[in-house]
This record gives C-alpha cells, sequence and structure tokens, in this order.
C-alpha cells in the first residue's frame, strides 16, 4: 500500500543525497531538525497518508453533496481532517510566533505534502487553499486581521478559498463586476458571483475565510482597478467568536470530470445586501496582492500533478510485474511472463519514471532554494534565488502537470482494458489529473508568462542565471567517469536552447512578434526537457559516484537504475527536445494567419 503513494527510497535519494538536504540543517535557524528529526516527520507523515488518506480516495470519488446552499464532503473525509488539524500539518513550515507554525524548512514540507497528496488529492487541495489565503493574511494583512483570522486558518481551525473567478470573467480577471462600496466604518459592502471555487463551501470547518478580488466604485477599469478583500463565511466578533452570517451563498457545485470530493461552488456575495469584507492590502493593488496566493499556489499544482503521477505510476509498475500475459519474446516455449518483461510496457514504465523523478528533484530544488532565502543574510543572493523560484513557477505549474496528465494515462494503458475500469484507481487518477493543465492559470498562460515574463525579467539576466546553474552542473559531471555520453548531448541541447533564445528575442522586436507568441507552448515543453534533462543528469552523477565508492548491496540496483533512466530519457526525450527547438525557430506564423473561416465546422 505504502508504494502506491510515494517511492520512499527515491524520496531520500533526491533529499539527502541529490540536494544534500542536511548542510542546510546544520544552520541555526533549522538546527533542531537533524536527520533523525527529519526521517520522524517523514514517517508521522507517511503513515497519516497510509493509514488515513489512502482509504478515503474510493468514497471520495462519489463527491460532495450540495443541498439548500449546503455543502457535505464525502463522511471518511471528517475523520481524517481532525487527525491532519491534530498534527498541526498544515503550518508545518511557518513561522512559530507569527503563525503558531512548525518553523521546519519548507522543502521538508514538500515531502511532507507530498505523502498526503498521494493518498488524496482532492481532501488536500482543501487545506492547500486554506494555507494559501492564510499567507495573504501573514502579508498584506493588518494586526486586527491577523488576530482575528491568522492563527485560526493556520490551525486549520477555520478554512480559506480564492475568489477570483467569474461567469464572464474566466481568465481575464480584469473583467470582473464584482463590486465594493465602502462603508462609514472603514469595511465594504460587497456584491458579486464568483464560479469555480474549490472549497468554496463545505462542512469540513465553522467558518471559512474567502480572500475576493472586486473593484471599488470609481475604481479604474482592467486589473489596475482590482482590490482585495477578506470576506469570512460567518463574520468574526471582536472577542474572535463567530458572528451572523455574512450573505456569502453558495448556489451549487459542479459536476465534474475528476477531483469529485472537492466541492468546487458557486459563490453569491451580497445578494441580500449583508455581505461586508475588509479591504486586505491597499486599494487597487489586489492582484499584485494575490499573486502571492497565486504564484504559491502554481507551486502546489505541480506538485498536485506531481503526486497523483507518482501513483499512477506505482499503481501500474505493481501491476506490471504481477500480472502475467503473453509469453517472453525469447522464450515463448516457457509460457506466459509477467509484463513486466515486454520491452513496450518497460519502455512506458520508464518513461514514467523517468518523468517521476525529474518532477521530484525539481520540486524539491525548488523547494531547497525557498529554504536558502530562509538562511541567507546576503541580500543579493536572496533576490537571485527568488528569481530563480519565479522562472521555476511556470515549469513546475505547466510542465509538470503536462506530463503528469502523460503518466497517468500510461499508467491506465499498462493495465489495459481494466485500466478504463473502475475496478482499478488509475482511472480516477487520469481525471484527477486533468485540470491541473486549466486551474490556476491555464498551462497556455504559463507559457505565455514563461515567454514574455520570465524570460525577460531584469533584461533576461536571472533566466541567464538560471541557465548557468545547468552548465554548473555539467561541467562537475564532466569529471565523472561515464557521464560522458549525457553531458555531451545536454550541452548540444543547452547551446541550441540558447540560440533559440536569441531567436526569439529577436523575432519578438520585429513583425513576426506575434509568431513568436504562437511558440510559448513549445517553449515551455523544452524548457521543461532541457530542466529534466538536468535533474536527471545530477541524479546519475550523484548515483555514480555512490557505486564508485562502493555501495552498499541493497543500493546497487537502485543507483544503476538512476543511471539507466537518465539513459534512456537522454536518448529518448532529449533528441525529439532538439527536434522541437528546430521547429521553434522556424517561427511559422499559419497559427496566426489562420483565419475563423478557414477552420471549417460550419
Amino acid at each position: 500500500m505504502a508504494q502506491q503513494i510515494a517511492d520512499q527510497r527515491d524520496v531520500e535519494f533526491a533529499l539527502f543525497e541529490q540536494m544534500e538536504f542536511e548542510k542546510l540543517c546544520e544552520h541555526e535557524k533549522f538546527a533542531d531538525f537533524n536527520k533523525k528529526m527529519i526521517n520522524m516527520i517523514i514517517s508521522e507523515a507517511r503513515q497519516l497518508a497510509i493509514k488515513e488518506m489512502l482509504p478515503t480516495q474510493e468514497e471520495g470519488d462519489s463527491g460532495c453533496v450540495f443541498d439548500n446552499g449546503v455543502v457535505k464532503v464525502p463522511k471518511s473525509f471528517h475523520k481524517v481532517y481532525e487527525l491532519y488539524k491534530e498534527g498541526e500539518w498544515l503550518a508545518m513550515s511557518d513561522d512559530p510566533d507569527e503563525c503558531g507554525g512548525g518553523g521546519m524548512p519548507h522543502t521538508l514540507s514538500l515531502v511532507a505534502n507530498e505523502f498526503f497528496i498521494g493518498g488524496n488529492v482532492s481532501f488536500m487541495l482543501y487545506n492547500g487553499l486554506t494555507h494559501g489565503a492564510a499567507k495573504l493574511v501573514e502579508h498584506f494583512g493588518t494586526e486586527e486581521q491577523k488576530r482575528l483570522f491568522l492563527k485560526k486558518m493556520m490551525s486549520a481551525e477555520w478554512a480559506g478559498t480564492m475568489l477570483l473567478t467569474e461567469p464572464e470573467a474566466g481568465s481575464d480577471v480584469g473583467a470582473l463586476t464584482t463590486s465594493a462600496t465602502k462603508n462609514d466604518d472603514g469595511t465594504y459592502s460587497i456584491t458579486g458571483n464568483k464560479i469555480f471555487i474549490s472549497g468554496g463551501e463545505h462542512d469540513l470547518t465553522d467558518n471559512i475565510i474567502h480572500p475576493v478580488l472586486a473593484r471599488i466604485e470609481g475604481a479604474p477599469e482592467g486589473t489596475r482597478g482590482i482590490s482585495l478583500f477578506l470576506v469570512p463565511k460567518y463574520r468574526v466578533n471582536d472577542d474572535g467568536s463567530l458572528g451572523e452570517f455574512n450573505d456569502v451563498v453558495c448556489t451549487g457545485i459542479e459536476e465534474k470530470m475528476g477531483l469529485h470530493g472537492n466541492a468546487t461552488a458557486s459563490l453569491t456575495l451580497g445578494s441580500k445586501g449583508q455581505c461586508i469584507g475588509t479591504l486586505l492590502g491597499t486599494e487597487n493593488k489586489g492582484m499584485s496582492g494575490m499573486f502571492v496566493m497565486m504564484n504559491e499556489a502554481r507551486q502546489l499544482v505541480g506538485q498536485q500533478g506531481f503526486c497523483v503521477a507518482t501513483a499512477s505510476y506505482l499503481h501500474a509498475l505493481n501491476y506490471a510485474r504481477e500480472r502475467v500475459q503473453g509469453a517472453d519474446i525469447k522464450a515463448p516455449e516457457a509460457g506466459g511472463v509477467p509484463i513486466i518483461n515486454h520491452p513496450d510496457v518497460k519502455r512506458q514504465l520508464l518513461l514514467m519514471k523517468s518523468y517521476i523523478e525529474g518532477m521530484r528533484s525539481l520540486i524539491y530544488y525548488s523547494g531547497t532554494c525557498s529554504d536558502t532565502i530562509a538562511v541567507s543574510e546576503n541580500a543579493e543572493e536572496i533576490e537571485q534565488t527568488q528569481k530563480i523560484i519565479e522562472i521555476l513557477t511556470p515549469i513546475i505549474k505547466g510542465y509538470i502537470t503536462d506530463k503528469a496528465w502523460e503518466v497517468c494515462s500510461h499508467g491506465v494503458q499498462i493495465y489495459g482494458g481494466y485500466g478504463y475500469t473502475k475496478e482499478y484507481p488509475v482511472e480516477q487518477l487520469l481525471r484527477d489529473s486533468r485540470i491541473l493543465m486549466i486551474y490556476e492559470g491555464t498551462n497556455g498562460i504559463q507559457a505565455l508568462d514563461l515567454l514574455n515574463r520570465k524570460m525577460r525579467m531584469d533584461g533576461g539576466k536571472p533566466f541567464m542565471d538560471f541557465l548557468s546553474r545547468i552548465q554548473k552542473t555539467i561541467t562537475e559531471a564532466k569529471g565523472v567517469a561515464g557521464m560522458e555520453a549525457f553531458t555531451e548531448l545536454l550541452t548540444e541541447v543547452l547551446t541550441a536552447f540558447q540560440d533559440m533564445v536569441v531567436i526569439l528575442g529577436q523575432a519578438g522586436m520585429s513583425d513576426k512578434a506575434m509568431n513568436v507568441f504562437a511558440q510559448a507552448t513549445p517553449l515551455l515543453e523544452v524548457t521543461g526537457d532541457l530542466s529534466f534533462g538536468w535533474m536527471l543528469l545530477w541524479r546519475a552523477m550523484v548515483a555514480t559516484k555512490a557505486l564508485e565508492k562502493g555501495a552498499k548491496k541493497k543500493d546497487i540496483d537502485f543507483y544503476e537504475g538512476q543511471v539507466k533512466t537518465a539513459e534512456f530519457f537522454f536518448n529518448t526525450v532529449l533528441p525529439v527536445a532538439l527536434g522541437k527547438i528546430n521547429a521553434i525557430n522556424r517561427l511559422n506564423g499559419a497559427a496566426v494567419d489562420i483565419s475563423d473561416a478557414s477552420f471549417g465546422g460550419k
């Protein structure tokens, strides 16, 4: 059962051997987190996920119940939520004084959440959004807002959401119509409708705190005139107790393809004129404030994709080892063999494995960047590292969730016809993974963000720093025997990638600018391929060094598997990445020039 959530050995490898996480914990800020403590925390998270969360997965897929404004989550979620709350898992990496958090390194919280999300992604979505909403209060709240809301949210006593999307606005947040009218006491009356609100209404907590984007009367049009408000489901009295209902009415929940255990609500604010909110941050600066939560949420969505894909891979791996069907090509007279012996099944599993391990390492690397910021006293290092996180965010959200869908699809394929039935969990995991490419900014938006913002940020210097980190790993790997073919190919891809960036930059200032935008998604794909090549080279180098030093017998297969995984990725995925770069460099304008009528269909 444990192997159907996360690969414990690979977690330890990426954390301790690749990222050398123990060195970070030598800093006084994290001095309490020695290896013994780290392993204890991971073990506790793993046990909660396996024993309590994973068994709720099937019932969770039956969905939530909406009845006259009230939403009830699957019954089994209540016990798990109480255990999660009692364990103080929500704020495990947050400040103990400010938030009542656990103060642990961010990377360690990612490991714990890897088990939790793998146990039940729908259930954990409630908690992920609560944490993001609480961080908004921490960053932008007044002392009064923090006193009333922060610790109750961080303790999971109260839940949180984010209210952005509207029926007519969609991804164009600047087109929202929700309004805010200032009252004499400094509060605001909020009126409007919001849709697609994950966890927007449920019965897990007594109160739900909604950060809401709205436009104050008279504010500029578009995103420049949007403000952010804190709107609780129930008003909160000065002593912290619950007051009257705040006119936040749930009008329904969506019938979705997946994530059935998480209620996706439509909410009406102020239909009776009684919805009261308080300004969070500064007037007309709501989008910059909300991006604090959205960037955390985008990293979370990438991790959701990774965790769901990991579960699908491990289910498929176990099934392939047990399912006997077809004879061995080399010895047909011997009878049936487990399907893992068939080359095409091995190929699919190895592709899944390479993507999973690239995902884990890139997510952990982003986590160590956050922890570096937490312990550094060097302003230049902090700023530089923060920019790397910003560059990684669209890759983690966009590329990882794209590949998560691909991995989950292979998971179904390996099961064959059984994978398409509800008898096995891979069918649900495939459905659950599809939304991850859409919410928190579609992957097309992530691609545009990478092309138009992150690559151009500060004149392109942070992006060049990102590429120089890849080059540093290549240079280090050149000194390790057996890495020659890997370093040669990754150098070829990196050089081609850098040349492509120059071509895109020059074309962006010409009459082919729109053609450049048409290459945004292919650009995201090759950036992800390059990033995974980086991570897998790093892994293979660490594994090779371990083998050279005389690895323990029980670890030899694991380390050799790291090298074989890199070999597979470098010989099957990276050559295709070179082809993608060649296609991008053509800057073909067909997607820009084709007329609506030319698509046909009429």
